[in-house]
């Protein structure tokens, strides 16, 4: 539930982000996007090392001494966590103003510069969220999220405009529009996250007698000492940070690669802006709507794996994780099929620019499946952080960020590829992370996805309903010539196909419906009106699967009396009974 509010928020967040942007390109221009793209790339790294990962590591440190009940080491890891933040926020602060010149390009300087302040109260911001996600309370997380998202895209377009008139004169270059437009967004940043910390820490106050009531109730909790808090919160929040920041660095790392070579090769710095704004400005707002989703189920999910972790729970870990992956690709799949066939409609409504409709289009095709790489690999380290294994994220980020490195720079060099060479960087470095989440995952928690529900059915049901809403697009705008008209329709034709197969293939099984919301409603309405049939044939490649999963389970269960001398058996004696959950 927690997860799902979460994830309703983060869905508005980016609708939000993605209206906003269309009338904010309308006035900055591609260049304009460049150049801001250029200085919040670099802004969002040092906030990763500063305090971006604060509410992740807050929340999995406060969630373990709460699942103790120990409330007055609780505040005191709050009050240890704002003093940590006021320090590095304020050092990375200082970072980014002064060495802003050294750090983007030219034009990019005082955009960054601008974006300064925001990271220091970004720290603070991210401290209070951590509070509340580790009480199981995601809402205050939203509604921030919603308020920073509408002050952001007010100021936004608001301060971009004004500065842009500031310049007066017709002999002012497109050039200097551009960096002023992108600096005038880069208020609307601050503002937003400004506005997000005054809610935030008026809930607090709000709650404040409550939190003191519980303290001074906890008489039997030994009080840990600020010194061992200090050492805990920088043994656990840096791998956080390390992790974190390599695995989104790949931005920064991508865009100062792909800089360098094109200047090299004599290109100019206006094209190149303009290029890299309609990839990181166009192409990535909207790959990044649905990876929303995984990112706040993996913030929900931390605590609550991280509780059942430290209670040796482990086979309470395990379900939560496979849920949670299960949830998001039903979400997520679908979404790839979008990009894929009805891609040119969607650039078109968000961001009707002629000059680079075709560009955008074909790059957000390209980015399609890391929607899919992305989601797992956000939720995995979630997972990975929330049992312990905080350094293996850290180390998988890192192998996967050198090797779409060198695959960035041979494209490049050796190619004419151009913009798509990041496209290609970003699927090796999405599925590689992936791919190495997935086997430390069953190492250590002996953990198994089913892939025939999460993955084969959703995949098959996403690609024809993609087919589907394609046909009736076309033929909706054959005779309308309206284009939101017609992939409204189209859209809500495929949803709704959607929703009827995946019920039907039993990717959903009963259990699972009946967790939803409504789900059971839904599911009966459905049956009410033959939309969906209980016929077995239409059940096969379920069927098969489940047969393939009962003979796994009875071996192993065969293994469990053959070999009790292995160590995971004692450790944990429901590995085998739960292996393909």
């Amino acid at each position: 539930m927690q997860a799902g509010i979460l994830a309703v928020a983060g869905i508005i967040v980016r609708i939000i982000g993605l209206l906003y942007r269309a009338p904010l390109t309308a006035v900055i221009g591609d260049e304009g996007n460049g150049y801001y793209s250029f200085a919040y790339n670099i802004y969002t790294n040092i906030l990763l090392i500063s305090s971006y990962s604060i509410p992740s590591a807050i929340s999995k440190i406060m969630s373990q001494k709460l699942a103790l009940k120990e409330y007055k080491n609780t505040q005191r890891i709050f009050k240890c966590a704002l003093i940590y933040v006021t320090v590095v926020g304020g050092i990375a602060a200082a970072f980014a103003y002064f060495a802003a010149g050294i750090l983007v390009v030219d034009n990019a300087v005082p955009v960054l510069r601008i974006f300064a302040p925001t990271i220091f109260l970004s720290g603070f911001l991210g401290v209070l969220r951590g509070f509340f996600q580790a009480h199981r309370s995601m809402v205050p997380t939203s509604i921030s999220q919603i308020i920073e998202q509408i002050i952001n895209a007010c100021v936004s377009i608001g301060a971009a405009f004004l500065f842009i008139r500031m310049a007066g004169g017709i002999d002012v270059s497109e050039t200097s529009k551009a960096v002023r437009g992108a600096s005038g967004s880069a208020l609307g940043t601050g503002s937003g996250v400004l506005a997000a910390l005054i809610f935030v820490g008026c809930v607090y106050l709000y709650n404040r007698k409550t939190i003191k009531a519980r303290c001074d109730a906890d008489t039997e909790s030994e009080i840990e000492p600020y010194s061992g808090i200090f050492k805990d919160i920088l043994l656990i929040v840096t791998p956080f940070i390390l992790s974190t920041f390599i695995y989104n660095c790949s931005t920064a790392v991508n865009q100062t690669i792909f800089a360098k070579i094109m200047l090299g090769n004599n290109i100019p710095q206006a094209r190149i802006s303009m290029q890299y704004g309609i990839y990181s400005g166009k192409a990535v707002v909207l790959r990044n709507v649905p990876v929303a989703i995984a990112s706040a189920m993996s913030s929900a999910i931390i605590p609550t794996v991280a509780s059942s972790w430290v209670l040796k729970d482990k086979k309470s870990a395990r379900s939560k994780t496979a849920r949670a992956v299960k949830v998001t690709m039903l979400v997520a799949i679908p979404c790839v099929s979008v990009f894929l066939f009805l891609a040119r409609p969607v650039v078109t409504i968000l961001f009707p620019q002629r000059s680079s409709l075709v560009m955008a289009s074909r790059l957000l095709m390209a980015l399609a499946i890391t929607v899919v790489f992305y989601c797992i690999s956000t939720i995995t380290n979630g997972v990975l952080q929330s049992i312990g294994q905080v350094h293996k994220p850290v180390t998988h980020a890192a192998i996967a960020l050198i090797a779409q490195s060198v695959v960035l720079w041979g494209l490049l060099t050796f190619t004419g590829m151009g913009i798509f060479s990041i496209v290609i960087a970003d699927i090796v470095f999405s599925l590689l992370v992936c791919i190495l989440n997935g086997r430390t995952l069953r190492k250590v928690m002996h953990y198994h996805q089913n892939s025939v529900d999460t993955f084969l059915l959703p995949g098959i049901c996403a690609l024809f309903m993609g087919i589907i809403a394609r046909l009736v697009y076309d033929l909706v705008y054959h005779f309308s010539h309206i284009n939101i008209v017609s992939f409204i329709v189209a859209a809500l034709i495929g949803a709704v196909f959607y929703v009827i197969t995946v019920i039907q293939s039993r990717a959903l099984d009963d259990d699972e419906i009946s967790l939803i919301k409504g789900g059971s409603e839904i599911f009966e309405f459905m049956k009410r009106h033959h939309l969906i049939s209980d016929n077995p044939k239409f059940r096969i490649i379920t069927r098969i699967d489940q047969a393939r999963s009962n003979r796994q389970t009875n071996r192993r269960r065969s293994a469990k009396y053959d070999h009790k001398d292995r160590d995971y058996l004692d450790d944990d004696p429901d590995d085998f009974d739960d292996a393909d959950e």
